[in-house]
């Protein structure tokens, strides 16, 4: 890791560039950033910094909904038991339960802000609740088919309205600026960081007593995903090298049902629709069969793990590209209802759902592991919070239960608010922050590397460390990410840092946290299924990575 270089280019503090203050700076404007702005910004100075604009990041794509216990014929301990057996027995219990006794709260927060969940039909003020795989009730709450859009368009609309926040928008996180960084006496903590200000193309200095990392995951590490081009691991990456741990990496969710079409981009096609009864089909020129009774009780409402694996196991079988969802049997008024947005996008590429099935293949869905963080959102470095699908809070253990990623998000992000909120409005005076050192760089000549290099990382990892995973594949894995690094880190410390070159530094750090992380995993559990090691060892352990003594 690029360490020394990181330092030596921000050692020298400028006075003509004067680091910006603020009480907590937030990097991510997800439902988890956006949640943690609005929560402290009756009371303090807010910057958030996102990557590109507002509603870029991975929130606004969700589809599914946001599990929450509020049917009577449900429960808590439904809901808890549904998300252990989904994590295969690898979630913590406390976490588990903290974000489902907390879920009803959160709902209910986003209703007051005017979120336009779907009712049902001739009940205003009911919410209408699907189900799920996984989940034993119906206690989806959902916005149709784009609860993500809805949430986010609603908060982005408080946000808007809300004062005390500042909004720095195409600035890409570079690194975190630590006490031990700097040289400082004393125990280590977070003093803010360095952000890429793409417009100035300068990197400006940030200091706050709180940061909060809320950047998503790292889903662009494969080659096909259902992730935006922003989801690169900057926060976990970030983390790691300010000497935070992270956990359970090596279980990175693939969603079943990706859109399998050359026009299609990153669009997955929602585990609600196998919850309102898809069927999971073999093409015509494999048989035309149903296939998911074969692999599993649940059928098509089995766990994302299991229908990832049943799906990849068909596809190799047979040698094809993709299967086949088919919803057909519901009316086009059920359909376009339920589903109007995926209706709407198969429509366009030529795919009328309601008389044919829908291509789909697996793709890279959800990172569960990340920075390890406590019931508030709190890392191990003081003064540094980790939200979202950065985080690793115990609740997805080794697999995530469909729709309860949003609520993690509003959980954490306002447990942490909450947190941040109680702490001393002054405490000790933050010493000066180190401006961003150039004068020892210069421009790339061979951008086309950072580009070829990105390609043949997210290629090997699909090839690699993919949905069934060998100790040879790993280790070959890991020698390709060897070679990768130690380009990068001399591309790094030698020229003028791009967004571009930036991701790539994150994406091969989390790849190799990926790797480490899975080759420690002697069994088969969740997400994590290895041809060599194929039996679930006891007991269930997580996976936790400790970075060096610097």
């Amino acid at each position: 890791m690029p360490t020394s270089s990181t330092d030596s280019r921000s050692q020298n503090v400028s006075p003509a560039e004067q680091a910006l203050d603020f009480d907590v700076l937030i990097v991510g404007s997800g439902l988890a950033g956006l949640t943690a702005a609005l929560q402290l910004a009756p009371t303090r100075r807010v910057a958030l910094l996102t990557k590109q604009g507002l509603n870029d990041g991975a929130s606004a794509w969700a589809q599914g909904g946001i599990a929450a216990v509020l049917a009577e014929d449900d429960s808590f301990d439904a809901h808890v038991q549904d998300t252990q057996v989904a994590g295969a027995g690898l979630c913590d219990l406390a976490a588990t339960r903290f974000v489902v006794e907390n879920a009803p709260a959160a709902i209910a927060w986003l209703r007051s802000l005017g979120v336009p969940f779907s009712e049902e039909d001739g009940q205003p003020g009911a919410l209408h609740l699907t189900r799920e795989g996984g989940h034993s009730a119906r206690r989806i709450v959902h916005a149709a088919d784009a609860t993500g859009a809805a949430v986010q368009a609603s908060l982005l609309a408080q946000l808007r309205a809300t004062p005390h926040v500042t909004v720095f928008e195409q600035h890409t996180l570079v690194d975190l600026i630590t006490a031990r960084r700097l040289g400082l006496a004393g125990p280590d903590r977070c003093l803010g960081l360095h952000a890429l200000d793409e417009s100035r193309d300068r990197v400006r200095s940030f200091r706050a007593p709180h940061t909060i990392l809320a950047t998503g995951g790292a889903g662009q590490v494969y080659l096909h995903t259902t992730n935006p081009g922003t989801a690169t691991g900057d926060g976990i990456a970030a983390a790691w090298r300010a000497g935070c741990r992270v956990a359970n990496l090596e279980f990175i969710q693939f969603h079943p049902t990706s859109l399998c079409h050359p026009q299609a981009g990153s669009f997955l096609i929602s585990e609600a629709v196998r919850g309102e009864g898809g069927r999971l089909l073999l093409p015509e020129s494999a048989g035309g069969t149903r296939f998911m009774p074969q692999h599993d009780g649940r059928a098509e409402l089995a766990p994302r793990d299991i229908v990832a694996r049943a799906i990849d196991f068909e596809m190799k079988q047979h040698g094809l590209d993709c299967v086949h969802l088919d919803i057909s049997h519901q009316s086009p008024e059920f359909l376009q209802a339920h589903f109007p947005n995926i209706k709407a996008r198969c429509a366009g590429l030529g795919i009328d759902i309601t008389r044919e099935p829908i291509p789909v293949v697996p793709a890279a869905h959800y990172t569960c592991g990340g920075v390890l963080a406590d019931l508030a959102g709190r890392t191990d470095l003081p003064g540094l919070y980790a939200l979202g699908e950065t985080a690793c809070t115990g609740l997805h253990g080794a697999n995530r239960l469909a729709s309860n990623s949003l609520l993690e998000c509003m959980v954490f992000a306002r447990a942490a608010g909450q947190a941040i909120n109680e702490a001393a409005a002054a405490g000790a005076a933050l010493p000066p922050l180190p401006a961003w050192d150039e004068s020892r760089v210069s421009d790339a000549d061979e951008r086309v590397v950072i580009t070829h290099n990105r390609d043949e990382l997210r290629r090997f990892m699909w090839d690699y460390v993919g949905i069934v995973r060998t100790d040879k594949r790993l280790a070959r894995a890991a020698r390709r990410i060897a070679l990768l690094q130690g380009e990068i880190d001399e591309f790094y410390a030698r020229f003028h840092v791009s967004r571009e070159l930036l991701e790539l530094r994150n994406l091969v750090q989390v790849a190799d946290l990926i790797v480490r992380s899975a080759r420690l995993r002697r069994e088969s559990r969740g997400l994590h299924f290895s041809r060599d090691w194929p039996q679930t060892a006891a007991p269930a352990a997580p996976t936790i990575l400790v970075p060096p003594a610097r």
